[in-house]
């Protein structure tokens, strides 16, 4: 994810972040963002991203990855 928003804010993009507050206080967060909102938990994170969003691109990943593009096709993320 750090790559793309990269790439993104190098072609003079903006990246709008969403991070839990347990990933921030280790140290995980990516400071060069557009605008980084921290929310409480990975629920509401989901949540967050599913009100800015208007569509999902999933990029390899793990299991992470599929369990959050299964919850964005099968329902609202609440």
């Amino acid at each position: 994810m750090g790559g793309v928003a990269d790439s993104a804010l190098a072609a003079g993009g903006s990246v709008h972040g969403v991070i839990p507050q347990s990933l921030v206080d280790g140290e995980i967060e990516h400071s060069g963002l557009t605008r980084l909102d921290v929310v409480a938990d990975m629920h509401a994170r989901k949540s967050r991203m599913a009100e800015l969003a208007d569509g999902f691109v999933a990029l390899p990943g793990g299991a992470g990855t599929f369990e959050e593009l299964f919850e964005v096709a099968t329902g609202p993320a609440c």
